[in-house]
């Protein structure tokens, strides 16, 4: 196993230096999972899809200790923490609410200045204590304390319907009055790179923090402002931007107009977007895409006589890469079921010149 696990590792890498493609990746991702190839999934296999609260777990605990990794590799914690200049708080309005659901949507029009990179964005949601408590008889239940509160980025499609992704999810307590935050990051991170030109939705889940009808009843006692028409004038959703300015900690991919323009080996960026991609759009559940990055640019090359002893072009590859938590299906015979895995080496993090796959940065 430990062996296969290497092939792979190598096999990944490999990929990436090479250039990244789509297929390239399909065939790593394959091999990752031990699949000839991609599993026969249709539309209709998502009909009434339910993501089991362990499956969701799962996937946010690695999803959280990824957006950590990242923020712990961003230069300046001062440079983030100081938000966009009169623009910070930007308030959204409520379109739909009930008590599970409801749907807001964000003006995001102008508030994001030019030359600067959204590294964090928090979705704030005051939260009232509930005035009574579904009537039971305590000594049948145990006691729920919490309830999970899932925050999914809506993408509005060409013919009206719509989709969403899941990009926070947490315990909330039931009993407690005041604001609850959300790393909506990704969900903003999907929005640029959709259609920026259109308003931004998101759309959070109330539910039990546990499986059976108490836990889901006491999770009603869980209401944010604007859920009621008297609650609109306590406190709208709010959501928080911290930007870099990329003049001061340079550009998001670390190829300037400089570096290309002199063909240096840089890093640039290259999203992927799973819900284009025919052989990805029902397979993967989450994310909906994510910022792969790419290297680009030439190597200085070593003068002649160093290829007399084996050593062949420097070319510009990837040196440093973090891997990717991903929530897919699965074909088991008729049965479909969801599995959660972390995919190494998925985000170019740094790129050098490597001569023979030794990198000389």
């Amino acid at each position: 196993m430990g062996n296969f696990t290497t092939w792979v590792l190598c096999a990944m890498l490999v990929v990436l230096v090479e250039g990244f493609t789509h297929e390239d990746m399909k065939d790593a991702m394959l091999k990752k999972l031990g699949l000839n190839e991609v599993p026969r999934i249709q539309k209709r296999d998502l009909e009434n899809l339910v993501i089991p609260a362990h499956i969701k777990n799962k996937y946010m605990t690695m999803l959280n200790l990824h957006n950590a990794r990242k923020r712990r590799s961003l230069p300046s914690l001062a440079g983030i923490l100081r938000g966009i200049p009169g623009n910070a708080d930007i308030s959204g309005e409520i379109l739909y609410s009930d008590t599970t659901r409801q749907r807001m949507v964000f003006d995001m029009q102008a508030r994001i200045p030019e030359n600067s990179e959204v590294t964090m964005a928090e979705l704030k949601l005051f939260k009232k204590a509930p005035q009574k408590l579904p009537l039971s008889d305590k000594r049948s239940h145990r006691p729920v304390n919490n309830a999970r509160v899932s925050v999914y980025w809506v993408e509005i499609l060409a013919d009206g319907s719509n989709r969403t992704s899941l990009v926070d999810s947490r315990l909330v307590p039931i009993h407690e009055t005041g604001w609850k935050s959300f790393d909506v990051t990704q969900g903003v991170q999907y929005w640029l790179k959709t259609n920026r030109q259109a308003p931004m939705y998101l759309e959070i889940w109330i539910e039990g923090e546990r499986p059976g009808s108490y836990a889901a009843e006491m999770a009603k006692c869980v209401r944010f402002t604007s859920q009621g028409p008297s609650d609109r004038t306590l406190g709208k959703p709010e959501l928080v931007l911290y930007t870099l300015n990329l003049e001061e900690f340079g550009s998001r991919g670390d190829c300037e107009e400089s570096t290309a323009k002199k063909n240096v080996c840089c890093r640039e960026e290259y999203f992927i977007n799973f819900r284009e991609l025919t052989w990805t759009q029902y397979w993967i559940i989450e994310p909906a895409g994510y910022q792969a990055f790419r290297c680009a640019g030439g190597c200085k090359q070593p003068k002649n006589p160093l290829r007399h002893y084996g050593y062949g072009e420097r070319t510009c590859a990837v040196v440093e890469s973090t891997p990717l938590p991903m929530m897919y299906l699965v074909k088991k015979g008729e049965y479909t079921e969801i599995e959660v895995a972390e995919f190494p080496n998925m985000i170019v993090e740094k790129c050098g010149c490597a001569m023979d796959n030794i990198s000389v940065v």
